[in-house]
């Protein structure tokens, strides 16, 4: 849950912190001679990077209102565990300061809804795994600031599709023979913050995102009474991505 999202978070700016403060001495040792690395690297139109890193996924619900009983009053809880991403860039040169950038990936995750105990339910049957093999191709402008000698800020956005491999779509078992359904594919957008650090062999660039569907991804139970499913009004697909880019 929220300790994944810190956990993510944390990693993000001690990467920055560390790959910051080394650049600062890098850039102190060379200032007078404005030493810079990779000095032509901004000025080609297209090239090529790979990325590897971590992600959150979770689900946002919205309920038709009469979900709760009279004994349980808690939402469904969600358990984000945290998924592994690797992928390949395709960078654009648009402008001195604009990229847009193709970034097509495979991205792993698992989340567990808890149910609250209620009539229908067993306490054996509250929990389902959710298991998700994500092909994620986003579509993205990249906006970044004037280099400062061997770092430049950014921030990233734009849209995305998501092919989920593990949806369970097409399967007719649902709920009640403990299978959790949810829609193959859907469409996000995304926007996100990062750091481009100019080594001298390549660029690194960690980065931290969110992924937010616009699309309810539920597939409901057969049953119009399920007790899993029925007083869900909308399931959408949330998530934070911890990133580092190799170019």
């Amino acid at each position: 849950m929220l300790q994944n999202r810190k956990t993510l978070a944390g990693i993000f700016f001690f990467l920055i912190h560390l790959i910051g403060n080394d650049s600062l001495y890098a850039q102190s040792n060379y200032i007078q001679n404005k030493f810079e690395n990779l000095q032509d690297f901004d000025n080609q139109t297209l090239h090529y990077g790979y990325f590897f890193g971590f992600s959150s996924f979770g689900y946002e619900f919205d309920y038709s209102g009469k979900y709760f009983s009279v004994l349980s009053l808690s939402n469904i809880d969600v358990q984000k565990n945290i998924g592994f991403n690797v992928g390949l860039i395709g960078d654009l040169r648009i402008h001195k300061n604009i990229n847009l950038r193709l970034e097509p990936g495979l991205y792993s995750s698992q989340r567990n809804l808890l149910y609250p105990i209620q009539p229908g339910i067993l306490s054996s049957q509250t929990r389902r795994e959710v298991k998700s093999t994500y092909i994620h191709i986003p579509l993205l402008i990249k906006l970044s600031a004037d280099r400062i000698n061997n770092w430049k800020p950014y921030a990233v956005g734009g849209v995305s599709t998501s092919f989920n491999l593990s949806s369970n779509e097409k399967k007719l078992d649902d709920n009640s023979s403990g299978v959790f359904r949810v829609k193959t594919q859907t469409l996000n957008y995304e926007i996100g913050l990062g750091v481009d650090f100019y080594l001298p062999y390549f660029k690194f660039s960690p980065s931290i995102r969110g992924i937010f569907s616009l699309q309810n991804e539920l597939i409901p139970d057969s049953s119009v009474s399920s007790p899993w499913t029925s007083n869900i009004t909308s399931l959408v697909n949330r998530g934070l991505v911890l990133n580092l880019t190799f170019e």
